[in-house]
């Protein structure tokens, strides 16, 4: 699951506008249209590979929430928490991303020996940040690697390893082209998911090697593959909604795709 990324250092992780003392209301007040036309959307980053400093995350996730209306703020997974609290004070939704495997210590299973790319720093922040969106009612579409984090995090279990765990499935570890489908998903008709996407049927590209197993508390399967594969989770009543898939890759070329960010900036937005 780790992908192709642009280095940003730590520190580049956002801004908090404050007006100037004296400055009249109506001098600020374009500032404060542009945060809620254009909201902060809290972005979840990675690693870089083979241990090298820093943090890192796959420009199409900028790409997909500017698209959609949104500004990008960006948390790299060395963040304080301290630092972490006051960056998400002024976000209005989070997106958590793909990238490597969440330690299978916590949901309390051994380790299978397919699973690669831990950050014990990355699976707490993340954590915290789940914690937080959950607590104060914040919109959060979870992609990939994030689906699999938040589910643990609800006290839910992964397959550790869908070529062994499922030697049947189809291929869902398909690294090109990124931006096709490579599988198709079956999506529950009536399911928030549905209503975003428009579709019951819809073709994902895929590039994953986990996947839900027992889901955590709150969130209901709502897209499966293979017939019992969960590829997506929601969660009833909020505005939290994971997918497997990767439809930061194909907002230019697929409309579903663009649905699920203009969904979650909209929803930062309006509250709905």
């Amino acid at each position: 699951m780790s992908l192709p990324s642009v280095p940003v250092r730590p520190a580049a992780t956002g801004f908090v506008h404050q007006a100037r003392r004296g400055r009249s209301r109506s001098a600020s007040r374009p500032h404060y249209d542009l945060l809620v036309s254009h909201p902060i959307i809290a972005v979840t980053m990675g690693h870089p590979p083979k241990g090298q400093p820093g943090a890192q995350l796959n420009a199409t996730y900028i790409h997909a929430v500017q698209k959609a209306g949104g500004t990008p703020l960006l948390l790299p997974p060395q963040v304080s928490s301290e630092a972490l609290a006051g960056l998400l004070a002024v976000a209005r939704a989070v997106v958590l991303t793909g990238g490597g495997d969440v330690d299978p210590a916590r949901y309390g299973e051994a380790r299978h020996p397919a699973v690669a790319g831990v950050s014990q720093e990355r699976d707490a922040l993340e954590l915290q940040v789940i914690r937080f969106a959950l607590d104060r009612e914040l919109p959060l579409l979870a992609i990939c690697r994030g689906v699999q984090i938040l589910n643990v995090a609800r006290g839910g279990t992964l397959v550790q390893d869908i070529p062994t765990q499922f030697p049947t499935a189809v291929a869902h570890a398909v690294p090109e082209p990124r931006d096709a489908p490579s599988h198709e998903v079956i999506i529950k008709p009536g399911s928030h998911l549905a209503g975003l996407v428009g579709a019951e049927t819809l073709g994902v590209n895929s590039r994953h090697h986990q996947a839900v197993n027992r889901p955590g508390e709150g969130l209901v399967p709502v897209a499966w593959a293979d017939g019992d594969l969960v590829e997506a989770v929601e969660m009833p009543g909020r505005w939290v909604v994971g997918v497997q898939w990767h439809p930061e890759n194909m907002v230019d070329a697929s409309p579903a795709a663009l649905a699920l960010f203009a969904g979650v900036v909209r929803a930062a937005a309006t509250g709905r």
